[in-house]
């Protein structure tokens, strides 16, 4: 792998990562829809990141903040079944025919891990674990060309208020994991919304879109986290053990060995036992030390505007399918303040954006994305108000289903499409 300088590698992450300041097609005719929730067993908590997959396809969704989902399933697979997992609970497996349409309650047992179980003496440290998982990824990672249907939502908020919503399903030929040819995206259904005048005289913008959450897939990026230079200076160790999918997991810590780096994360990487395969990865951007952090996060800003990043976080989640592992879900939340000379307060924005794997198919068919089809990594996608107006026009596709504050947004949304279409038929 070609190797960055410092400079070179921190641009790179900006393209997925930053911000602008400035003044397969698996289309079904007919389907079901199954509607719900899902808690923990011990005391109803919501749980987030639930996956949800029907045995023999690749169709899967994932639940929301509040644990809510929406598995839309075609006829055709009706009596299959459906495999919900997440990590540290026991998976179930439960008949779609159970599911109710309407609102469904599914309660996942936490699952408890020993020591004795999982074998920590195979590996002299973790530092060997993870330099072992990168190096040998070929043998755990699907590392076939992979078409890939995927649902993208993009939300920023001026502190506690949706200011821009961004919702796409879109297409990525992803490509072998060790090949160098970077991934394709293309473009299907889209929507987005942005209230400008909350905004004020500042506009955020998330540069790369869907591709700010694909980079995310260290397994096919490690560059932008861990690469031969930059491993060596991480501390790795094991912590408590746990479990996916009824499968035992190493949990790895990782965080700098010392604060002189100008950019460092920490964090924790889940590793499969019996694969060896990365199984999910949460990180955080240190941003403790301003005077490095200070407009780290922004590609372009008026001179009079200073940003501070208040957090910086990262998730990706694989899954194993016919013995490998493929990307399957990402996310990642950026909150930073402005501030602006000779204005007394300064703005808090949250900018989060995730993204789904929902159906994927092998490129068997060498399916290809034309060049004139594929969005540039520092796409910002155009401002749309067409589709919120539509209850069904996401259609067959699986999504993951809103949160109740952009439930809320997208009706603002809609009463506001309202109100300029009674306007436009006045006489």
């Amino acid at each position: 792998m070609e190797r960055l300088n410092f400079n070179n590698k921190l641009s790179i992450i900006c393209i997925g990562l930053m911000l602008f300041l400035l003044s397969p097609s698996f289309a079904q005719n007919t389907y079901s829809e199954y509607k719900g929730k899902i808690v923990d067993a011990r005391n109803n908590r919501a749980l987030e990141y639930v996956s949800l997959n029907v045995l023999e396809t690749n169709i899967s969704t994932i639940t929301n903040s509040e644990g809510e989902f929406l598995l839309k399933v075609p006829e055709a697979f009706k009596d299959s079944k459906v495999v919900v997992s997440l990590l540290g609970y026991t998976k179930k497996v439960l008949n779609l025919a159970d599911l109710s349409e309407n609102t469904s309650l599914i309660k996942l047992e936490e699952a408890y891990t020993e020591l004795k179980e999982v074998n920590v003496s195979a590996f002299k440290d973790a530092d060997k674990l993870v330099r072992k998982v990168f190096a040998e990824k070929s043998k755990t990672i699907q590392n076939q060309s992979v078409y890939m249907t995927a649902f993208y939502r993009e939300t920023i908020k001026r502190r506690n208020r949706n200011v821009s919503l961004t919702e796409a399903v879109v297409n990525i030929l992803k490509q072998p994991y060790t090949s160098a040819n970077k991934d394709a995206v293309k473009l299907g259904k889209a929507r987005k919304s942005t209230d400008y005048k909350r905004l004020d005289t500042v506009s955020v913008k998330l540069q790369g879109g869907p591709f700010s959450t694909l980079y995310l897939d260290i397994m096919k990026y490690p560059e932008y986290i861990f690469t031969e230079e930059t491993l060596d200076t991480y501390r790795f160790s094991f912590d408590q053990p746990t479990t996916v999918n009824n499968r035992n997991v190493y949990v790895v810590d990782f965080k700098p060995r010392n604060k002189t780096l100008d950019l460092s994360y920490y964090g924790k990487l889940y590793v499969d036992v019996k694969t060896l395969a990365l199984v999910s990865a949460k990180y955080s951007l240190d941003v403790s030390n301003k005077s490095k952090s200070r407009n780290l996060l922004v590609k372009r800003k008026p001179r009079d505007i200073v940003v501070y990043p208040l957090e910086a976080n990262y998730k990706v989640d694989y899954k194993q399918n016919g013995g490998k592992w493929y990307y399957s879900y990402s996310n990642l939340s950026l909150k930073f303040k402005v501030n602006k000379k000779r204005e007394i307060f300064n703005k808090v924005y949250t900018l989060s954006s995730e993204m789904a794997i929902t159906d994927w198919e092998i490129n068997t068919d060498d399916i290809r994305i034309k060049g004139k089809d594929r969005l540039r990594p520092s796409v910002i996608i155009t401002d749309a108000i067409s589709g919120f107006s539509d209850p069904d026009f996401w259609g067959e596709y699986n999504l993951i289903e809103p949160d109740k504050s952009i439930e809320s947004a997208i009706e603002k949304i809609r009463k506001n499409i309202r109100k300029e279409q009674e306007k436009t038929s006045l006489p």
